[in-house]
């Protein structure tokens, strides 16, 4: 991948509103759940980020027809599918790449993939995912890297109890077992507000799906499925980025178009920590102060807090005052992010799964690297406070997220450029 750099000069109060974009996990995950249908499924709010057309890339290759009638919009169709395996070459920086499993056994009673590339933040085992195939009645072989799962007999509805709750794992055991003969109970499924989205997409398709969104859900299995238009949820992840800028800068922005009841846990610390978040009809309205006060969280499955956003909780946290504390419980190589912001003064050390943090500390310029999608987000945060210009490599990690994160950072009143 070639680098990509961004320069951000520190110091700059952010003020003003800003849009959250579509949810990137929502809108993966609804390209994965379009190979289930014959007829023309329709996407609304897709953000315009890196995993995007990374899914449409996989699509594409499998024999769909996907186009952009619109701006933000998808149109996908997968009337004749030509492949059902996925080359490692399309799966190798993608976490959503295996979600197509699910859908082309279903579809097609054959898959083949790799494991899913992505961000190198932990250990993502399969194990869920091909225990939910299984006892839907697939068999399961692998060859070197690559998993080839067949349909042995058609898919009959079971009692799949998930290990911990796995998001993709509860994807894949919901989207194969869509069209199984009989009905299908995930007991343990993730909760995350993306994958109720997707079961609301999924019933408009006809699908029969109960309970998504809790511990136990219900697959009723139907025949087939049909078309569908569908509005991708807000980014979580986004909007949470963007109060914490609010915060960090000690600056105020208005939030449109989030959802504020999927960050309760992130609202939760923030207000803990002394900053003012209001909701609104539209989003939220984040305020920021001159001094904020330690606290101590950790990194839960919804409804949690996200392990998507403790590493800008952490950025933030350097300029609370006492010792804060924020335990990993979901990825075991989360916290390579400490590193960087070390590397700009910040006092935080990493004892096991917990990151310590003391504070308040002055940032200051360095060169520093985004190792993935969120630590590229808190090196950010913490630079739009550092004293000088910081420089961080490899933002294109940051963008496979963030649509036109740098213009709606400059929008806010930052100084960044995209070098």
């Amino acid at each position: 991948m070639k680098d990509t750099k961004s320069r951000i000069t520190g110091g700059r109060r952010l003020e003003g509103r800003v849009r959250v974009s579509g949810s990137k996990n929502g809108a993966d995950y609804a390209i994965a759940a379009a190979l289930l249908a014959d007829d023309d499924v329709v996407l609304h709010n897709v953000p315009e980020i890196g995993d995007v057309r990374q899914m449409v890339e996989i699509l594409a290759y499998l024999g769909a027809k996907v186009d952009h009638p619109s701006p933000n919009t998808l149109r996908i169709n997968c009337s004749e599918l030509t492949r059902s395996e996925v080359p490692p070459r399309l799966a190798a920086s993608l976490r959503a790449s295996f979600l197509v499993m699910g859908p082309l056994l279903a579809r097609m009673g054959h898959a083949s993939c790799p494991p899913p590339g992505g961000d190198a933040i932990g250990i993502r085992p399969l194990d869920v995912h091909l225990a939910g195939f299984r006892s839907l009645g697939a068999t399961v072989e692998q060859h070197g890297d690559i998993f080839d799962i067949k349909q042995t007999s058609a898919f009959r509805g079971q009692r799949v109890v998930l290990d911990y709750p796995s998001v993709m794992g509860t994807l894949n055991v919901m989207l194969a077992a869509t069209l199984a003969d009989g009905a299908t109970t995930i007991i343990n499924a993730a909760c995350e507000p993306e994958i109720e989205s997707l079961a609301h997409m999924l019933n408009g398709m006809g699908a029969k799906i109960t309970a998504a969104g809790t511990p136990m859900m219900h697959i009723e299995g139907v025949r087939s499925l049909g078309g569908v238009e569908h509005r991708i949820i807000p980014d979580r992840l986004e909007a949470g980025t963007f109060a914490l800028a609010a915060a960090i800068t000690r600056g105020r922005i208005e939030i449109e178009e989030a959802a504020p009841e999927h960050l309760d846990a992130l609202i939760w610390k923030m207000r803990e920590a002394g900053v003012s978040v209001e909701t609104t009809d539209g989003g939220m309205r984040v305020t920021g102060r001159e001094t904020y006060e330690a606290v101590n969280a950790q990194a839960l499955p919804y409804p949690g807090l996200a392990t998507d956003l403790q590493p800008q909780l952490s950025a933030f946290l350097t300029q609370a005052s006492g010792t804060s504390t924020i335990h990993e419980r979901v990825f075991d190589n989360r916290l390579l992010y400490i590193t960087e912001l070390r590397k700009m003064g910040a006092n935080v050390v990493a004892t096991g799964q917990t990151a310590i943090i003391s504070g308040p500390t002055k940032l200051t310029a360095a060169p520093v690297q985004a190792l993935d999608v969120r630590a590229g987000s808190a090196c950010v945060l913490a630079a739009l406070v550092a004293e000088g210009t910081t420089q961080i490599s490899d933002v294109y990690h940051i963008e496979r997220a963030h649509d036109d994160l740098h213009g709606k950072l400059r929008a806010l009143g930052a100084e960044i450029e995209r070098a």
